[in-house]
């Protein structure tokens, strides 16, 4: 009763201290953690226009540049655990100015790689910066607005990351085409050190904190957060709905898109990265909309339901019907729209863990979500290698059009997994746990 009672306190005095401060405030704060959040998507889906010339400089196939694209999403994935509990401990502010050192060095390293070895480090400390990103960017949100309001400020969150994401297709392939691949990679680690002294200047972990003062798990024993959370079946579930859902985003958007619609749809690199950009598009406008209908409601798992039926059909659609390429757009674009839900897995996570262990619930999750494109995107590569028939242009290995088809056959059973999951969720009505 007097924990609860405590807590029940502390939320209170949370709340009156968020009523005193201008309103825009909070959104600064939250701003700065989605930035930073905009700059790793955009830093995940760049090899998608660099394919052609990492292949040709490195020497390398499909398989080998889908494993040089995805160390960003082993790293990152394999830290979020460790990054939600760092969170928990040390607040966003210190973490989001040490990952944006992390993220220079990365970038900086992968734009002057000579070796394949190279490479791998500087993509591989990319994916370490960009690590904190999300659950930074949301802890800051769970700290400066209501609960009310986390699943959309949550949404907004990815539809800033979309902004990242549309930024390293079209964009940065005119980038590529006017300074090449290794210059834009230049400017990437230069934006990230002035993002990261931005951040430890202006950033406060919570309302009434000061740069010296200590996240609430300071007075919990280091990893409480990660048992409680471990135990918790729902966070499992809801883990396994947001890696489904994700999957076909980080590994089609994310990489293998613009080669597959330049194969298939005979267009140019930019055509290509223009049209796959659309399902970026559709992502940014979808997780705020889902963000807004679950807390507008008060439910989480319809709107589950319905992110991850729809995508399933889109995808089967977009996949295996034959379509004009003017239909391409609406197809692409909702195929994005759907994915949106994907806000949903970390408001229900949230609501399945305590307060002062939501950086380690955040991280587990997002771990799951990550992985799928650690998984995914060198899968796809190997199945493409498995059906190459000996076809090169330009030192580049050339696919089918069959072996297109038949390796993107995973991404709908990921979504009908997806809807599984939802279907296993236990609904929250929107209530965070005491």
């Amino acid at each position: 009763m007097g924990g609860k009672t405590t807590a029940a306190a502390a939320a209170a005095d949370g709340a009156r201290r968020t009523d005193d401060i201008a309103p825009w405030v909070p959104w600064l704060m939250w701003g700065f953690g989605a930035l930073f959040y905009c700059y790793g998507f955009f830093q995940r889906v760049a090899p998608s226009v660099m394919v052609g010339e990492l292949m040709r400089d490195f020497a390398v196939g499909a398989a080998i540049t889908g494993t040089l694209s995805s160390l960003y999403f082993y790293t990152y994935a394999g830290l979020q655990i460790p990054v939600g509990l760092v969170l928990d401990r040390f607040g966003p502010r210190r973490v989001l100015a040490a990952a944006a050192i992390v993220s220079c060095a990365g970038s900086a390293g992968f734009a002057f790689a000579d070796s394949l070895l190279l490479a791998y480090v500087g993509r591989a400390l990319i994916g370490v910066g960009a690590a904190v990103t999300w659950v930074a960017a949301l802890t800051l949100a769970g700290a400066w607005f209501s609960p009310k309001r986390f699943a959309f400020v949550s949404g907004m969150t990815m539809a800033l990351g979309m902004a990242g994401a549309v930024g390293g297709q079209a964009p940065l392939s005119a980038a590529v085409e006017a300074v090449g691949w290794r210059g834009t990679m230049v400017g990437a680690a230069v934006f990230a050190a002035v993002l990261g002294l931005a951040a430890w200047i202006i950033v406060r972990d919570r309302p009434g904190a000061g740069a010296k003062a200590r996240p609430p798990a300071a007075d919990h024993a280091f990893l409480s957060g990660l048992k409680r959370v471990l135990g918790a079946r729902q966070i499992w579930v809801i883990g396994l709905y947001g890696a489904m859902t994700s999957a076909p985003m980080l590994s089609f958007a994310g990489l293998w898109g613009v080669p597959y619609m330049m194969r298939l749809y005979d267009m140019t690199r930019p055509e290509a990265a223009l049209m796959t950009s659309l399902m970026l598009v559709g992502w940014g406008f979808g997780s705020p909309f889902f963000g807004w209908l679950t807390d507008a409601i008060g439910r989480r798992r319809v709107p589950m339901l319905l992110s991850s039926g729809g995508s399933l059909c889109s995808l089967l659609v977009l996949l295996f019907a034959d379509l004009p390429l003017a239909a391409l757009y609406p197809v692409l674009f909702l195929t994005g729209l759907f994915a949106g839900g994907i806000v949903l897995t970390f408001a229900t996570a949230r609501e399945n863990a305590p307060g002062w262990a939501s950086g380690a619930a955040l991280g587990v999750v997002n771990m799951a979500v990550m992985s799928s494109g650690a998984i995914f995107q060198p899968l796809i590569g190997w199945f493409l290698d498995l059906a190459w028939t000996g076809e090169t242009l330009d030192g580049a290995r050339v696919y089918a059009a069959e072996a297109w088809r038949s390796a993107m056959i995973v991404l709908p059973v990921c979504s009908a997994l997806a809807v599984t999951a939802a279907l296993l969720t236990r609904e929250t009505h929107c209530r965070p746990q005491a």
